[in-house]
């Protein structure tokens, strides 16, 4: 038995560190190297190395694995080593010997930041007052002290004293402006103007004398409000708002009370033309479309071929007018279909002369260069950061916290791809960066700061939530706003500093919408584009389009991290914090990851909500426009470097199964409701092929009595769910 013991105990013998806890003696040839080993470092006065790596690592893996395996069962003899506590103490002592303190791997393996070469360009800029005031109009004495002590304006913007002129005299127009300059007003004051002037005095039973549709719910409110104020002089006017997510049986009853001026989207009126037997379009003397490119861009082309259509078969005088920030071909085309012999209002063309009344010709739409430039307001700074996939959610909570924590009076709204990347990034910030007093929570920092509050606003919200969001944040003075696009068009929201982009608009045309949240009449703001590494030509679109950009460096904002020290890395022993240098900076935006990473990994439910935030960031990454493609490509994505800016550790494996099983979930929901008529009309429409009378599951038992394609559609959905 001894000798079959010392046999095996020199199979481990590549592994001469471990062997001090065995309790046998040694081998005399082990025993005389150990003692020439200590002999020879002890007079060259140098240290012994603290591991040394053993030849059975150099193995590949499967040769490892056997011969260990081999040796566990030729004896018990081995199962006293440990070799998992000994590599880890060798391991600890190494780490104890290095000056340095070990960094994630955050900042390991990332894509160099580029150059950006950003050409210098003219950008086009707009005067947003001029020195005419109200008073000078020919208009109601009542309404120029409502503008003044209300609204409290006295000096016109531009794009009022050349539209408002021309709209008094009746004339339709196609009015561009740059965002914020008061288009609202621009018609809103003539058409009170004008309904206050009739010689018989409007009654409320007439029904709609002026029709506004605006292409999202949030403006319908707003331009609401604005013609409240303007109406409080002229109380026989009743002006009424229809939109989504409302009850249909309250905006019935309003209907035949009576509506003088209707605001409204156009699904919702839609909804009621084909519904609401009380409401008709004989009395309409204006029809007003705000917003009309985005109008066309959410797909309401169909639905305003049917207003036109209900109005023009009770109505044929009246004035039409089109406004848009960004004058597209789409607005053209629909500028052929509804306006009649129109003026061009363009703010920024300084040639325009007002008199000259020049005619927009409908044959020839305008393209190319005159659609590539767009004005930007001169109170306007424009900035852009390069930031790797890796480091996006801490740069973008630093930025957070530079401005909202440390600077006073600063307001905020961060635009994202789509509704779960708002719900996700809204609850990981509420849950870590907003904590409370006592001790902190797994996944909290230990001194969160509540000075600022964050907000949601997006289109999967109920309609109620909505609009408490909206005038939550149009009140306050302070605060995050995390939103989609369903803000970026025409929302005045006051006191906006800062408008951060942390996704990248699909076109040009957007991202002047967002940064035209601030810098509002005159006033001053900025903006801050986040771009990845691969996305950095996106610069040089910009700058095609008239778009300057200054760029603010990584590290800059990431610097922020030093003046809290809930961001401080604990240390142990003796070790010292370092100066406040890149690696301290690095260490601090560790300590934020790890926060951030601790929250998501608390939970499976928080997990499961990372991952589809990264399946739908994946989606609409995909949906960028093929001319932007180059750009913006999902090749060009590392998917483990995304999933670690939605603090995931690893990049998940299934999520193609997410998407399918999300898939037939919506399906089967859609189904239904088409089944028990609860689907919008549009939905429904395009579902059902004519007009459907009977439940769906009618036409599954009984697919005889229905038409073939109808049928042929349903069995394929089935198949489609399982």
């Amino acid at each position: 038995m001894a000798a079959t013991d010392r046999v095996l105990l020199h199979v481990p013998e590549p592994r001469a560190a471990v062997p001090r806890t065995f309790s046998r003696p040694r081998p005399a040839l082990a025993r005389r190297q150990a003692e020439a080993t200590k002999r020879r470092y002890h007079e060259s006065s140098e240290a012994p190395p603290a591991k040394r790596r053993s030849k059975a690592s150099c193995l590949p893996a499967k040769k490892t694995a056997a011969k260990e395996t081999q040796g566990t069962f030729q004896g018990k003899a081995l199962k006293t080593f440990s070799p998992k506590k000994s590599s880890a103490g060798g391991s600890n002592r190494n780490q104890e010997r290095k000056p340095g303190i070990k960094t994630s791997s955050l900042f390991k393996n990332n894509p160099e930041i580029p150059e950006l070469h950003r050409p210098v360009v003219k950008q086009v800029q707009e005067k947003v007052f001029t020195s005419d005031a109200f008073h000078e109009l020919d208009l109601h004495p009542h309404l120029i002290s409502t503008i003044n002590s209300v609204l409290k304006m006295s000096s016109m913007t531009s794009v009022q004293k050349q539209s408002i002129p021309v709209l008094l005299e009746g004339r339709d127009a196609l009015v561009r402006s740059q965002t914020g300059s008061g288009k609202t007003l621009a018609y809103c004051i003539p058409v009170v103007q004008s309904l206050q002037a009739m010689e018989s005095k409007i009654q409320r039973a007439d029904g709609p004398y002026a029709l506004i549709l605006v292409p999202t719910r949030e403006l319908a409110l707003q331009s609401f409000e604005t013609v409240q104020k303007l109406l409080k002089p002229f109380t026989w006017i009743v002006p009424g708002v229809l939109m989504g997510g409302e009850k249909r049986k309250s905006e019935k009853a309003r209907l035949r009370k009576g509506i003088n001026i209707l605001i409204s989207t156009p699904g919702r009126l839609v909804d009621h033309i084909k519904s609401t037997k009380n409401i008709h379009f004989s009395q309409i003397r204006w029809l007003i479309l705000d917003e009309a490119d985005r109008i066309l861009d959410l797909g309401f082309e169909k639905d305003i071929t049917v207003i036109l259509n209900a109005v023009n078969a009770e109505c044929q005088g009246r004035q039409n007018v089109l406004l848009s920030a960004t004058l597209t071909e789409g607005v053209t085309r629909l500028a052929d279909i509804s306006l009649h012999n129109p003026v061009s209002i363009s703010v920024p063309d300084e040639s325009y002369d007002p008199k000259s009344r020049a005619v927009l010709e409908a044959s020839a739409p305008r393209t190319g260069s005159e659609l590539d430039s767009f004005a930007i307001p001169a109170g306007l700074d424009q900035h852009v950061t390069v930031v790797p996939s890796k480091l996006r959610l801490v740069s973008l909570a630093a930025f957070i916290l530079q401005k909202c924590k440390f600077e006073r009076d600063q307001k905020m709204v961060v635009f994202f791809l789509s509704c779960e990347l708002v719900e996700f990034h809204y609850n990981l910030f509420l849950q870590t960066l907003l904590g409370g007093s006592g001790a902190p929570a797994p996944g909290r920092l230990p001194s969160a700061s509540t000075q600022f509050g964050f907000l949601r606003l997006h289109g999967d919200m109920e309609q109620e939530e909505r609009t408490a969001v909206f005038q939550e944040f149009s009140r306050s003075k302070t605060g995050v706003l995390l939103c989609t696009d369903v803000a970026a068009r025409g929302l005045d929201l006051p006191q906006v500093t800062w408008i951060v982009q942390y996704n990248a608009p699909a076109s040009p045309a957007e991202y002047i919408h967002r940064i035209g949240r601030t810098a509002r009449i005159g006033c001053r703001g900025s903006s801050l584009l986040i771009l990845a590494p691969s996305e950095a030509e996106y610069v040089n679109s910009l700058a095609s389009h008239k778009i300057n950009v200054s760029e603010i460096k990584m590290e800059d904002i990431l610097s922020v991290l030093t003046k809290d020290d809930c961001f401080k890395r604990s240390r142990r022993g003796n070790q010292k914090s370092h100066a406040v240098g890149p690696q301290e900076i690095r260490e601090r935006a560790t300590v934020l990851q790890t926060v951030f990473e601790d929250y998501v990994h608390s939970s499976e439910r928080t997990v499961s909500g990372a991952k589809k935030a990264l399946q739908s960031f994946i989606r609409a990454y995909a949906a960028y426009p093929r001319e932007l493609k180059h750009i913006f490509h999902v090749r060009f994505l590392h998917l483990g470097h995304v999933a670690k800016s939605f603090g995931l550790r690893d990049a998940p494996k299934n999520l193609s199964a997410l998407s399918v099983k999300k898939k037939k979930a919506n399906l089967k929901s859609t189904l239904v409701n088409v089944c028990h008529g609860v689907g919008s009309p549009g939905l429904r429409s395009r579902l059902l092929p004519g007009r459907v009378t009977q439940p769906l599951c009618t036409s599954v038992l009984s697919p005889v009595k229905w038409e073939r394609s109808w049928c042929l559609k349903v069995s394929r959905v089935f198949r489609c769910v399982g």
